[in-house]
């Protein structure tokens, strides 16, 4: 424990005092066009909240298997597309950082996907105690509108529970924290939408996570080769003779890609409307 303190003084001597900036001072250069906050300069996130952009997307992924196709940051890469696509709908939201480590099951012994390598998981307190804190820290910039959203169903019951009790702790405030089930649940793996619009028939015709014991499905792999085609394996598979997810061919690329942009359009149109609705709500008297 000695040994322990001394290293901990030893670093806090070295450490460097963060140089106190003019909150009020004006940019120097022209910002970025881009709706991502990591990749904005404080002045530009400061900026766009005095320009009215006081909503923010607070999104949860995860990491972990998805068979022998598709990279294990599945949910995080849909979830790069539908943001973005999600922000600019809205015309006046950012979007934070993509929460990409979720509960995946028991760490030891390992449960659900867990069991397969890859996979990391964090215990639900911790899930809910980081979402809280990323909450709170938009708040204390000046966002009103923090939406929650979630690309996988085991994340629903923490966003649930941080939206509930910071709702309960700001009665008195002007902010409000929205989770919106709907960018996940409604035309869940958009079923509806592949068939009716895009002419894609999946088989077994059921809508579920897992099917031919992929945890993929064609909704998922054109939304990430939005992203990079690599993610899910495409040039390997197609050398392989396996470029194709339940029955359904992925060949030519180009329009899987094509299907994968509509799709995005279409889960962003979906949770824009909810998100309205849900901020409406909140304002009315």
């Amino acid at each position: 424990m000695r040994v322990m303190s001394l290293v901990f003084l030893a670093v806090a001597s070295t450490a460097q005092p963060v140089i106190a900036q003019d909150l009020d001072a004006p940019r120097p250069i022209a910002g970025t066009e881009t709706v991502f906050i990591e990749e904005m300069t404080w002045m530009e996130v400061r900026d766009a909240l005095l320009d009215g952009m006081t909503t923010a997307i607070v999104a949860t992924g995860g990491v972990e298997q998805n068979g022998p196709y598709v990279a294990s940051g599945k949910h995080n890469f849909v979830l790069s597309a539908t943001t973005q696509a999600i922000a600019e709908e809205l015309g006046d939201a950012l979007v934070a950082p993509i929460v990409k480590f979720v509960p995946e099951g028991s760490i030891d012994p390992p449960s659900g996907h867990m069991r397969y390598h890859a996979t990391i998981s964090v215990r639900q307190e911790t899930f809910e105690a980081l979402l809280t804190d990323i909450v709170m820290s938009l708040e204390a910039h000046g966002f009103l509108d923090i939406v929650l959203i979630g690309d996988s169903g085991g994340n629903v019951r923490g966003m649930q529970n941080v939206t509930a009790a910071l709702n309960e702790a700001w009665a008195d405030q002007p902010s409000r924290v929205h989770f919106i089930p709907e960018y996940y649940t409604e035309d869940i793996y958009s079923c509806d939408f592949l068939k009716e619009e895009l002419g894609i028939f999946q088989q077994p015709d059921n809508c579920v996570a897992t099917r031919n014991e992929y945890h993929d499905d064609y909704h998922y792999s054109s939304i990430i080769a939005t992203t990079d085609p690599e993610r899910i394996r495409a040039r390997q598979r197609i050398e392989a003779g396996l470029f194709s997810i339940n029955e359904v061919d992925l060949n030519p690329l180009e329009q899987t890609i094509e299907n994968g942009r509509r799709l995005v359009a279409y889960r962003a149109e979906i949770t824009a409307r909810a998100i309205r609705a849900s901020i409406a709500a909140g304002r009315a008297p």
